[in-house]
């Protein structure tokens, strides 16, 4: 005689009361691409992982983990599932780029998740993967790229290897465990033979100011400048701002080198941290960008260069507060200057490095033209200043010729001690070198 296994009725029952209890205490559909996800128990949180640690996904069955699997886009998205979170969003990133590099397309679209990717991003990148193209760079695979809310929404990107310097981005988000997820994938766009790579290939808020960032690290002044709203940036302010970035040995940080201060529909503000070549010193400066409307181009608006100007001055030019290279002009706007020792009119090496990039920007444009005016301290009489400040104003101009520029595109002005920026003499008539040393400059005007 033959006995079929008892299974009792609360056995049967038990499932079902545990998911008609997992949806009352906040079970969650996810909506996607027009499907429905299975609902989602809640369950006790679960330990957090030492940093660098990603949560695995589960077996699948008969699966081999070494095994890469040969499958199309429409089957993989039926398998992958929600994707991994990490304590590390770097760990998380990288682990998706090591996949790709070795063709396993399925294994970086389980990291990934399904609600991140979409059909065209898997051909993609299957296709990418096929051609060898996804190959990391060994210096820095991984770059964080900023914030795109504070400790909430951040963008990281794998760096390739090729002859573009194209990057695959990921908008990673926060969940209440402090762990990451990926929330959207950027693919770098394809670029047919002899086309320009484009200056920007994301135009959010954090997009444009990385780009705007990165253009005056290289003094790609056109670059940067095509970021900015011209009637609120000067092209002073960029030109002085790729100077210090230039003469200062500064870099964009690799640890949150954009940090969002406030993130709204048409204006946003990110803190830029710097540091030196060797990373021993950080300095940091506000950025604020701006748009009309959900339509319209992010620009940036507003540069605060004054603490980043202050280490500028502390490290380059040892104390020395009037060794800046920008200063806000009287009449208005913002100009570059040049500094001379006493009774001097020979250009030093702080002075020739600034010219060079100047002499940069002039040289993309026939058109653009810069003054030049000289100044002296109040020592030695009138007209002996006046013609030394016309040798200063020469020197500079002769600079600029020699790399390459026009001149007619340069003016000159001799001002001797007519108009100094700090008082030449004590208020009780002592003389006053500090002030002295700040009066002894050229000024340049662009007018472009």
């Amino acid at each position: 005689m033959s006995y079929e296994p008892y299974e009792s009725r609360s056995s049967k029952a038990f499932p079902i009361l545990l998911l008609i209890f997992g949806l009352l205490s906040g079970g969650v559909i996810y909506w996607m691409n027009g499907r429905a996800e299975k609902p989602v128990v809640a369950v006790e949180p679960a330990p957090v992982e030492p940093a660098g640690v990603v949560t695995p996904m589960p077996e699948v069955p008969g699966a081999n983990p070494e095994e890469v699997v040969e499958e199309g886009p429409a089957e993989i998205l039926k398998t992958i599932g929600v994707g991994v979170t990490a304590v590390d969003p770097e760990t998380l990133v990288e682990q998706i780029g090591r996949s790709l590099e070795k063709g396993d397309v399925p294994g970086a679209a389980k990291l990934i998740g399904d609600k991140a990717l979409i059909p065209e991003q898997l051909a993609r990148l299957s296709a990418m993967a096929a051609e060898g193209a996804v190959k990391l760079k060994e210096d820095r695979p991984v770059s964080e790229i900023g914030e795109l809310e504070i400790n909430r929404r951040a963008r990281w990107a794998l760096n390739l290897d090729d002859d573009y310097g194209s990057r695959i981005y990921f908008d990673l988000q926060r969940n209440l465990n402090g762990k990451w997820a990926v929330e959207k994938v950027m693919l770098p766009p394809v670029l047919e033979p002899g086309a320009t790579i484009p200056r920007a290939v994301l135009v959010d808020a954090l997009g444009i100011t990385d780009a705007f960032l990165q253009a005056a690290l290289t003094q790609d002044f056109e670059s940067a400048k095509s970021f900015v709203d011209l009637e609120q940036v000067s092209d002073a302010k960029i030109a002085g701002l790729c100077i210090i970035f230039e003469e200062g040995d500064y870099r964009l940080r690799t640890q949150k080198p954009l940090r969002a201060l406030f993130h709204r529909d048409t204006t946003a503000a990110f803190l830029a941290n710097v540091e030196v070549g060797d990373g021993s010193q950080t300095a940091q400066f506000g950025i604020s960008v701006q748009r009309a409307d959900a339509q319209s181009a992010w620009r940036v608006t507003e540069i605060n260069l004054d603490t980043l100007l202050a280490d500028y001055a502390d490290r380059v030019a040892g104390g020395d507060v009037y060794y800046t290279p920008l200063i806000r002009n009287p009449e208005g706007g913002d100009t570059l200057i040049l500094y001379f020792e006493f009774d001097e009119n020979e250009l030093t090496a702080r002075t020739k490095r600034q010219l060079e990039i100047v002499a940069l920007l002039l040289q993309t444009d026939e058109g653009k033209t810069l003054t030049i005016s000289g100044h002296t301290d109040a020592l030695g009489s009138e007209e002996y200043n006046r013609g030394l400040s016309a040798t200063r104003a020469m020197a500079v101009k002769d600079f600029l010729v020699s790399g390459g520029v026009a001149e007619e595109q340069i003016k000159t002005v001799a001002l001797g001690q007519s108009k100094p920026r700090r008082p030449n003499q004590t208020d009780t008539g002592e003389d006053n070198p500090e002030g002295r040393r700040a009066n002894r400059r050229t000024e340049i005007y662009l007018d472009f």
